[in-house]
């Protein structure tokens, strides 16, 4: 991994390699557990790493090998309820909510899930495009056994898997492992452990050598055309139009020159 552009905090590692950013959840001794710090960490990573026009793809994954997220820090969330803190809902907090902006990011996202991920931690993965992990890796949403919401689950795991499915994890709380998860399509590929992060990368990097402005229009017109009739959704136009860029021209030289192309993302 390059360090020309690396920036280590507390909770959170950021790197870059070419056109791809990592961001590692750092937090192994309390199994990469989100803290309020750690969630505000990763918007803001990500909003930087969206504005940053030489990245073209976000990796997302876990320090250690115990866990890529095992959710909300209990810890620190019964530290404040004995302090008297207010607990807040997911959508009334000051900051925006950690899942939406990894959501709504106009560049992939990869989640290279080197370990389980639960509650939180799931919801995180879910929040992503594409997702890795190894067998031993355990999913799911635990919160109706500890009295919670899943609010970001409740409303992405139906749009994962048949509702059916997304409901009885739901209801029951109980995990699944890689296995069934990839039968389910909520893994695009199970690979041992030590490979789940240069698969990612090697994935990501794959990715990032297609047209920046064509990545990143196909990913708009699929995830918000889901939600559209098919008529609307064939005439979306959001961002910038591939068609009319000057990457397509450098796209079509370079296939009839058999040549790499050089793109300008415009």
């Amino acid at each position: 991994m390059n360090q020309g552009h690396a920036a280590t905090e507390a909770e959170l590692v950021v790197s870059t390699e070419g056109h791809v950013r990592l961001l590692r959840l750092n937090r192994p001794e309390r199994r990469n557990a989100l803290s309020r710090g750690l969630m505000v960490a990763i918007i803001e990573a990500m909003l930087d790493a969206e504005e940053d026009d030489d990245v073209r793809v976000i990796v997302l994954t876990g320090t250690g090998d115990s866990a890529f997220c095992a959710g909300g820090d209990l810890k620190e969330m019964r530290g404040n309820d004995e302090a008297g803190a207010r607990f807040r809902s997911p959508m009334n907090r000051v900051e925006r909510n950690v899942f939406e902006v990894v959501l709504e990011a106009k560049k992939p996202t990869i989640a290279a899930l080197n370990g389980s991920a639960v509650a939180g931690g799931f919801e995180l993965a879910l929040a992503c495009d594409l997702r890795i992990s190894h067998p031993g890796a355990q999913f799911g949403l635990p919160e109706t056994k500890i009295g919670m919401g899943a609010n970001f689950g409740s409303v992405l795991l139906p749009r994962r898997v048949a509702p059916g499915i997304a409901l009885e994890m739901l209801f029951t709380g109980d995990y699944i492992d890689a296995a069934e998860a990839h039968r389910l399509g909520l893994l695009n590929r199970v690979v041992a452990p030590e490979q789940v992060l240069p698969a990612s990368l090697e994935l990501a990097r794959k990715i990032a050598g297609n047209a920046p402005i064509s990545v990143r229009r196909v990913k708009a017109v699929a995830m918000r055309g889901l939600d559209m009739p098919v008529a609307a959704a064939l005439r979306q136009d959001p961002g910038a139009n591939p068609y009319l860029s000057e990457d397509r021209k450098e796209g079509i030289r370079a296939r009839l020159e058999k040549r790499k192309p050089v793109w300008q993302n415009r």
